[in-house]
Formats: structure tokens, sequence, C-alpha cells
């Protein structure tokens, strides 16, 4: 990638940041609303990052942001981020998640610098009823993550995706696409794709 595309997409990128900083009314009056039930096991594996409001730690992903999640022998779940970096070269952290909700199994506290006692970062506000992709945001509604178990959902499922953004009391226009290998390859808000 040139020098000139990748100052542009830093732009961008910082410009979100700073657009979801100081948006005002961005966290809902009401708290975010977790699924029924999260079937953990059916969670586990490899999810794409399809779509995200940009947060300081991913913003040296440039594509093929993945997560993968894996169960421990303790019942806590192992979390491996990676990605491609704007120079070409590979990026990955790994934590772990631990459900602070067992009725729902949806909200987890994810560390990813050893916490003893982190507060719940992750809730999983909507599911594909096939585990085909997920929608997580935080409890302030200042980060989110649309996940897919592939890189080009259908435009059926895009629609799905921005009505359950929307459910969940944030604004589409604040996440951006995420380049991935098979599927997006432009940095857009959401709400325009």
């Amino acid at each position: 990638m040139n020098s000139k595309r990748i100052q542009r997409a830093a732009s961008v990128l910082g410009g979100m940041l700073v657009a979801v900083a100081a948006a005002p009314g961005l966290a809902s009056a009401e708290p975010v609303t977790p699924i029924p039930r999260l079937e953990l096991e059916r969670y586990l594996g490899t999810w794409q990052q399809l779509a995200a409001i940009p947060q300081p730690f991913n913003l040296v992903c440039a594509r093929d942001t993945r997560a993968n999640y894996s169960l421990n022998p303790n019942g806590d779940i192992a979390v491996r981020n990676s990605c491609t970096t704007w120079t070409g070269g590979g990026n990955e952290i790994a934590g772990v998640a631990k459900v602070t909700d067992p009725a729902t199994q949806a909200q987890l506290a994810v560390s990813f610098r050893g916490e003893a006692d982190p507060r719940t970062n992750y809730v999983v506000t909507a599911i594909d009823p096939d585990y085909e992709w997920a929608l997580v945001v935080n409890p302030e509604r200042t980060a989110g993550f649309v996940l897919s178990r592939t890189p080009a959902p259908s435009a059926e499922q895009w629609t799905t995706v921005r009505t359950a953004i929307a459910a969940a009391g944030v604004d589409s226009c604040l996440f951006l696409t995420s380049p991935s290998t098979g599927g997006a390859e432009e940095i857009v808000p959401l709400c325009t794709r």
C-alpha cells in the first residue's frame, strides 16, 4: 500500500475516533441488551471482522482482522486476535475472556493485559441463528464489532446486521468496514454500504 493511501486511511480512522468520542447521545439511556442465550461451544472458532467502531488498539490493522476463540481447561475462553498491518506484516495479541453473566453467557470481560477482575466489556447483542455472524458492543456503545464466519456475507445478511446495530442503540455510520481477502476492499462507513 502506498504512503498516500496509508495517510488517507489513518486520517479517516483518526477522524472516526474523534467522532466516536464526541458523539452526543451515543450511549442510549437503556443498558445494552445481550441475546437471551449464547451457546459458547457454537461461538468458539474463528470469526472475521467485517466492520468495527475504530478503537486505538486496532488502528494498526489494515485488513484480514480475525478473532479466534477456544476453551481453556478452566472454562475461560482463550482469545487470539490477528490482522495484517498497513506495512503488510502480521500483528497478533492473546488474551482471555470470562463470562460475567452466567444466565445468558453473552456478556464477557475480555482482557489482554491480565487484569485481576476485569469488567464486562463484550456483549453479544445479536447473532445469526446459524452463528454465521454476530454483533458485539461494549456497555457504553463506544466499541462495536461485526463478526462473521465468512468474509462476504449476502446483501440480506448486511441488512439484518444494520438492523441489529440500530436495535442495539448504535449508529451504523460509526462502524467502518474492515477490508478482508474475499470480502470488502474499502474502508467506508457501514451506513453507506
